[in-house]
């Protein structure tokens, strides 16, 4: 499990492709990330936390978060 800034990810291996992928939860937005290596799949998690929050402030709406039980 990743964590930053309050939200968690996800992510799993896919060999077909090689790569690693996860996804954040706790959001009813889709973000996804993904990386050839661990510690790059760490950056990109939190890249795209920093994406998504950026994306909503320039939106200016509030981003979610949350469990997933909470959302549901």
């Amino acid at each position: 499990m990743l964590d930053y800034k309050g939200y968690r990810g996800t992510a799993e291996f896919d060999v077909e492709v090689g790569l690693l992928h996860g996804e954040v939860l706790g959001t009813r937005d889709v973000i996804t990330f993904q990386a050839k290596a661990g510690r790059a799949l760490v950056q990109a998690f939190r890249d795209s936390v920093d994406d998504y929050l950026a994306f909503c402030a320039d939106l200016g709406e509030q981003p979610q978060r949350g469990s997933v039980s909470e959302l549901d």
